[in-house]
């Protein structure tokens, strides 16, 4: 069974234009894997635009929880403490703030891994011969073979005119 690809680069300048090229191409399933962190991935990969989204929809969640579980519990147990009001806002907000933070705080790390696909036993790429050397001192590229643009040789003459060694990494 076919997992992909594995590119070796000697330099993170040819990483990055091999990236964008296959990007530019239409590949999507694509991993990076360097030993050290590379200046401008980020601005090849893009941002995900989703994220400030679900953070901030999981803050009104948290935020709304906190509140309604207070009027509640009031509503249900009135007390009159010291003649204040039945529905004394001012003091709600301390457990909505904190509520709010809990909760995007959970639902963030929930959803990167989930959207990483995370956790995984093992990452394919694990089983290249020359997967050490990613770890050490070179750059690499893992192209899926469940991309849609993925064929084996095309992709494979791709990575090579990139200046890339390319090994398939199968199933044993």
């Amino acid at each position: 069974m076919l997992y992909g690809l594995m590119a070796y680069f000697d330099s993170a300048e040819r990483l990055l234009e091999a990236l964008r090229v296959l990007k530019g191409r239409g590949y999507r399933h694509l991993e990076a894997l360097t030993p050290t962190p590379v200046e401008g991935l980020e601005a090849v990969w893009g941002k995900d635009e989703r994220i400030p989204w679900i953070a901030f929809l999981l803050g009104v969640l948290g935020a709304g929880l906190g509140l309604f579980l207070q009027v509640y519990t009031q509503l249900d147990y009135p007390l009159n403490a010291s003649g204040k009001p039945l529905l004394g806002w001012p003091a709600y907000i301390p457990v909505a703030f904190e509520l709010t933070i809990l909760t995007i705080t959970v639902g963030i790390f929930l959803v990167l891994l989930y959207l990483n696909g995370l956790p995984q036993a093992a990452h394919p790429a694990v089983l290249a011969r020359g997967y050490a050397r990613v770890l050490v001192d070179g750059y690499g590229v893992f192209v899926y073979a469940s991309d849609p643009r993925f064929d084996l040789e095309s992709t494979k003459a791709l990575l090579r005119e990139l200046g890339a060694e390319v090994e398939e990494v199968r199933r044993d």
